[in-house]
């Protein structure tokens, strides 16, 4: 295990007001170093000739046409509704006149 890298993950800690104890540092100095040298890993292969992109694959958007479908009439449509009023749904007030007049 790099000091180095423990170093940094104290100061990282102490940085997020974290209080790791000396066992988590250990682990996560452990962690960090699998991490780094994996990216290291990642580094090496060559992608010169790789164009970089957002997405492997290119994308493309499916449509489908609009096709209008069997409506429902507005009484079919109040049907199901707790409560009706002038062929509207009747829902419970949420403002109350004071905060009308505001």
């Amino acid at each position: 295990m790099s000091d180095l890298i423990r170093g940094q993950i104290t100061h990282l800690a102490q940085l997020a007001h974290l209080n790791l104890t000396d066992e988590e540092l250990d682990r996560m100095s452990g962690e960090v170093s699998k991490i780094l040298d994996s990216v290291a890993k990642v580094q090496e292969v060559a992608t010169d000739h790789v164009k970089p992109t957002s997405h492997p694959i290119a994308l493309t958007n499916v449509y489908r046409d609009d096709v209008v479908g069997p409506v429902l009439s507005q009484n079919e449509a109040l049907s199901g509704a707790p409560e009706a009023e002038a062929g509207r749904f009747k829902v419970p007030a949420i403002l109350h006149a004071e905060e009308e007049e505001r």
